[in-house]
């Protein structure tokens, strides 16, 4: 999510100002110390439009979630070029999405490492969007190729899952700002799946 401009956050709606103080305040200081008051500070509301909006600060975190990561898939999906062979198309596509991730470090390291924390809930919608990113690799990968040589559904999961293993480790060793190098690495992720 991009950061509001100070001129503009009074236009946004009240449920997007949440989202981005959930997201500024997080990042601050972890999910686990966020409080509601603290959200509604930042936004400029009151707990009862923060309430009206979500159950939650897990429920709003789930939906920064989701936001962000359809952000990241629409990033993926218009950098696929069809004209190119599908590998060609898989490296562009990928070095699209980590260039999207680096672009908010902070963002990036409250979204892949937080998730993990949030029990059922952040595990079911960690795997609905990893599944959206698999079936985007399937779509990629298969549209032409002859079905007997198609990417399985198993092998996109394991690419994503390789893929987003290759994204936590650069969060960890603090490298967010470099994400665009493991293009190549993750490209051949694909490739070897897809043999």
């Amino acid at each position: 999510m991009p950061r509001p401009e100070a001129a503009t956050a009074t236009l946004e709606s009240p449920d997007t100002r949440l989202l981005q103080a959930l997201a500024d305040v997080a990042a601050e200081k972890g999910l686990a110390a966020v409080t509601v008051a603290d959200v509604v500070r930042v936004a400029g509301v009151s707990k009862r439009t923060f309430y009206e909006h979500f159950s939650d600060k897990e429920a709003c975190f789930l939906q920064l979630y989701r936001l962000a990561s359809a952000s990241a898939l629409r990033t993926l999906r218009e950098a696929v070029q069809p004209g190119l062979p599908w590998q060609a198309q898989v490296e562009t596509a990928l070095r699209a999405y980590f260039a999207h991730l680096a672009s908010g470090p902070q963002l990036l390291r409250l979204l892949f490492v937080e998730i993990h924390h949030l029990g059922e809930a952040g595990s079911a919608v960690r795997r609905e969007v990893m599944g959206e990113l698999a079936a985007f690799m399937l779509g990629t990968v298969n549209r032409d190729r002859p079905a007997a040589r198609a990417l399985s559904e198993p092998m996109a999961v394991a690419a994503v899952g390789a893929i987003t293993e290759l994204v936590l480790q650069a969060i960890e060793q603090n490298r967010q700002a470099d994400l665009t190098e493991l293009a190549p690495a993750a490209s051949e992720v694909v490739r070897r799946l897809a043999q």
